[in-house]
């Protein structure tokens, strides 16, 4: 494996240099000179153009028009790795990016912007993406983040957490971190954290304990009708597996959900859109919020 990655480096070398002696590649890999003659004759043995002149005004060169082609890479694998490295860019990575352009130059492949990544809700790009910039940096340096955060009681709180993990999951973005108030690993989501500060701390970083799919959480079993003229909003939510059409088009959808303040709070946001057939008491829930709302706002 180091005998590989010393083979690639030092193509590369020579691609950037030109021409190069024995013992400057010695020196520059920390090997001997004859390590680097045996590596000259197993890159020409692997079909690599590359040659040595002996003389004064000699050394090991590569063949003018050389490009790192299939000998070490197919066209697939070229174009995957480009793919891989614009994929990290397009994230918000802020890395070298003139990495992406070498490589293209010695692949000799040429690549398209084809990725965008936005973090950022409507109307909020400039916060959410420095949010998102800030968190990636205290996950990368091992620092711990001051946050003020609401949570799902709309109960707000300052806390200090050790960041180990930015994760996105049905269609949000989430900190899986250590809090330093509860001794205890926390998900906070998001749009939810309202402020944000990065602190000069480091922290020793621990694995986030993963979930087990034994522990899985069962919930109660769903039943929604809803109007064809929503269609679109019901495919952004629930998988197709979930969905039957109706022949008059509307849709009736069989999911399994914890029933909660935000399920309730989502069925409103259709009005009359949705129909709750099953359980009977998520209708009784339904209902009463939606007479609360009509006694807040009747004219």
């Amino acid at each position: 494996m180091m005998s590989d990655n010393r083979l690639f480096k030092m193509l590369y070398y020579l691609l950037d240099k030109e021409r190069a002696t024995a013992p400057e590649l010695a020196a520059e890999f920390e090997v001997s000179t004859r390590t680097i003659y045996r590596d000259v004759e197993a890159l020409s043995s692997a079909g690599i153009p590359i040659y040595a002149e002996p003389g004064r005004n000699g050394g090991i060169y590569l063949l003018q028009d050389f490009i790192l082609d299939r000998a070490i890479l197919s066209e697939n694998e070229k174009q995957e790795v480009l793919t891989a490295i614009q994929s990290i860019f397009a994230t918000g990575y802020t890395g070298e990016k003139e990495l992406l352009t070498k490589l293209s130059a010695i692949f000799n492949v040429n690549t398209r912007n084809w990725l965008e990544v936005d973090f950022s809700r409507w109307g909020k790009r400039i916060y959410d993406n420095s949010k998102f910039e800030i968190l990636k940096t205290a996950v990368i340096q091992c620092r711990k983040v001051k946050i003020v955060y609401e949570n799902s009681n709309s109960r707000r709180s300052t806390r200090i957490v050790q960041p180990l993990k930015i994760s996105y999951k049905s269609k949000e973005w989430y900190l899986k971190a250590f809090c330093m108030e509860k001794q205890d690993f926390r998900t906070f989501k998001l749009n939810r954290i309202l402020e944000l500060e990065l602190l000069e701390d480091t922290f020793v970083p621990r694995p986030y304990p993963e979930e087990k799919n034994n522990l899985q959480q069962i919930y109660p079993k769903i039943v929604l009708s809803f109007s064809k003229a929503i269609a679109y909003r019901v495919y952004d939510e629930f998988d197709e597996s979930e969905i039957k059409y109706q022949k008059n088009g509307d849709l009736i959808v069989c999911t399994e959900i914890p029933v909660d303040t935000w399920l309730t709070g989502y069925l409103l946001s259709f009005g009359a859109q949705v129909e709750v057939i099953e359980p009977k008491y998520l209708k009784g829930i339904l209902a009463e919020q939606a007479q609360e709302i009509y006694k807040k706002n009747k004219p």
